[in-house]
């Protein structure tokens, strides 16, 4: 298993702005003008330590510019308040929204950051009362969090994972309302190579097939791709970080899943376009 290491180990996202936004996706930028197919996500989407995701090889079978507007560690709230949706998606022939995860977003519980949505805020009351012993303190993101908490109380965490579950639906409900145009769910799932899964399962977290039933009638179609185990084997094979990230590489999808992912979509794609 091998992977790219050239000077710094970093690649090059060359972020950019779009419209009115304040958020920086990944680059290169394209043009708002003319035909274009919008891209919505979280890591997976974002691409990172992928020189080439899943939406630029998109973009090459579909001879339609695509819009990446993946974000690093996104959850449902960072597109749910994001002005600049609307806009962009009612411009748009077609857009691709990539299932993220049911613990970046605030809720009764806790709040998250309003554009790091993987930033612990605080708890509120209901949380403190749930864990009496948590020391809130020492959590700065929401993963190390729920985490710590699961092995703490596996009880009450059961507990506030129905509640996160509960406001993960009706949250992407609004996100779907909030899109324009013909819209399709990518649902990118269990493409951990290690033999091991944390406590929230695999990505996007605490993210059930009953859930995604109740928002299928909020889109046109909805995409399933699992990878192959040959994709998920490849492990680091073809991504581009320092080594002192390797931990965090191996938790996202190398550039075999990117593959599988364009291939998945663009005949669906095709079709509705």
């Amino acid at each position: 298993m091998t992977y790219e290491f050239t000077g710094s180990g970093a690649l090059d996202y060359a972020p950019c702005r779009y419209g009115c936004s304040k958020l920086l996706f990944r680059g290169p930028r394209r043009s708002l003008a003319g035909e274009f197919c919008l891209a919505l996500g979280g890591s997976e989407t974002y691409g990172k330590f992928v020189e080439h995701p899943w939406p630029a090889l998109l973009e090459r079978r579909l001879q339609v510019p695509v819009v990446n507007l993946g974000y690093l560690n996104a959850g449902p709230d960072l597109f749910a308040h994001e002005p600049f949706l609307s806009e962009v998606t009612r411009a748009a022939r077609m857009s691709v929204i990539q299932l993220m995860g049911a613990a970046n977003m605030s809720n009764r519980f806790y709040a998250v950051h309003p554009r790091r949505n993987d930033r612990f805020l605080r708890a509120s009351a209901l949380m403190r009362d749930l864990f009496p012993g948590a020391d809130f303190a020492e959590f700065s993101f929401t993963r190390h969090m729920l985490e710590s908490l699961h092995d703490q109380a596996p009880e009450a965490f059961a507990r506030l994972a129905s509640e996160l579950q509960a406001t993960w639906v009706s949250r992407m409900r609004t996100l779907l309302d909030r899109i324009d145009g013909p819209k399709v769910i990518l649902w990118l799932r269990d493409y951990y190579t290690r033999a091991w899964l944390p406590p929230l399962g695999s990505e996007p977290a605490l993210v059930t097939g009953a859930m995604v039933d109740h928002i299928r009638p909020y889109a046109d179609l909805v995409v399933e791709v699992t990878p192959s185990p040959a994709a998920r084997q490849a492990g680091l094979a073809g991504m581009v970080f320092p080594p002192t990230e390797a931990p965090a590489a191996a938790d996202m999808p190398g550039p075999r899943i990117h593959e599988e992912v364009a291939e998945a979509l663009a005949p669906v794609i095709t079709k509705l376009l």
